[in-house]
């Protein structure tokens, strides 16, 4: 039989263990800026400057990471484009505020010599089994999922075997009439979201830097200055001897960029006193640094 009193004892052993335990100190929760400015060297990926164009305006440059997987006969005629000097003397001749800004030839009479005036488009890039991506939490209304592919933000199907670049800030794609296949000197930046977009034409790279310049365009013609003139387009590493500049990203499969993700969706700093648990592909830019 077991006395009450041993119950009693036994009772009081366990609370007195319970009492013993310590709690785990909480993890704490990190600032964007911190969670960026803390990252190791390790998780900081090098962009190959064979995919980088320098836009040359009269404010400055903008460099562009042009995406070889998702668009690469995109890519691939944009750099024969650049490396003829197809754009020389040409201007952004189209600036619709807070959307696009448009750059190329308005005549669309100049015909590439080594490039393609008209490619195919590249809507989304098609594989057998899903591909994997940094994923963000449910649909945003434009794609069942959406997240990060090599420093890119990309949408996709259910299944993962169709992906896409999303038209966020500072995307590069290239314009197109009614015809899906009529695209091929005619590229645009976006100067804020525009999602709809998204499918109907092709996103192939983003602008690193030099989104200021791009801001700075004059946006209706002035007589007897040259609108918006290009004063040349090149691949970053064609022009190595002139400018060494290289780019690096915060890999979007590293644990500080998960972190990152979470560090937007609920902002921990005390100025914020609402928090949505909630943040869209677009409302995280993937952070972008010069090596040199």
């Amino acid at each position: 039989m077991i006395k009450a009193s041993s119950i009693v004892l036994s009772t009081a052993v366990l609370l007195t263990g319970c009492m013993q335990q310590k709690e785990e100190p909480e993890t704490p929760v990190r600032a964007p800026a911190e969670i960026i400015n803390t990252a190791p060297s390790s998780v900081w990926q090098t962009i190959d400057n064979n995919n980088v164009l320098r836009i040359e305006l009269e404010s400055g440059y903008v460099y562009v990471e042009l995406n070889t997987q998702l668009a690469p006969n995109h890519a691939k005629n944009m750099k024969l484009l650049a490396q003829e000097g197809f754009y020389a003397g040409l201007s952004i001749y189209r600036f619709v505020e807070g959307f696009v800004a448009q750059g190329g030839d308005p005549t669309d009479s100049k015909v590439p010599v080594l490039a393609n005036k008209r490619i195919d488009a590249e809507l989304s890039y098609k594989t057998d089994k899903r591909l994997p991506i940094m994923a963000l939490d449910g649909s945003d209304g434009y794609a069942i999922r959406t997240g990060f592919l090599n420093g890119f933000a990309v949408g996709q199907n259910h299944g993962g075997t169709k992906t896409w670049m999303t038209h966020c800030t500072g995307t590069f794609a290239m314009a197109r009439g009614n015809e899906i296949n009529s695209g091929g000197t005619e590229f645009y930046i976006t100067l804020s979201p525009q999602r709809y977009l998204d499918r109907n034409i092709t996103v192939f790279g983003r602008v690193l830097e030099g989104m200021q310049h791009v801001q700075q365009l004059q946006r209706t013609a002035v007589e007897d200055r040259p609108f918006n003139p290009i004063t040349g387009v090149n691949v970053l590493s064609d022009i190595a001897a002139q400018d060494q500049t290289v780019f690096e990203y915060l890999q979007t499969d590293s644990a500080e960029f998960e972190e990152l993700v979470a560090a937007r969706t609920n902002r921990p700093e005390p100025w914020f006193k609402f928090t949505p648990n909630y943040v869209d592909v677009c409302a995280i830019s993937v952070p972008t640094r010069r090596q040199r």
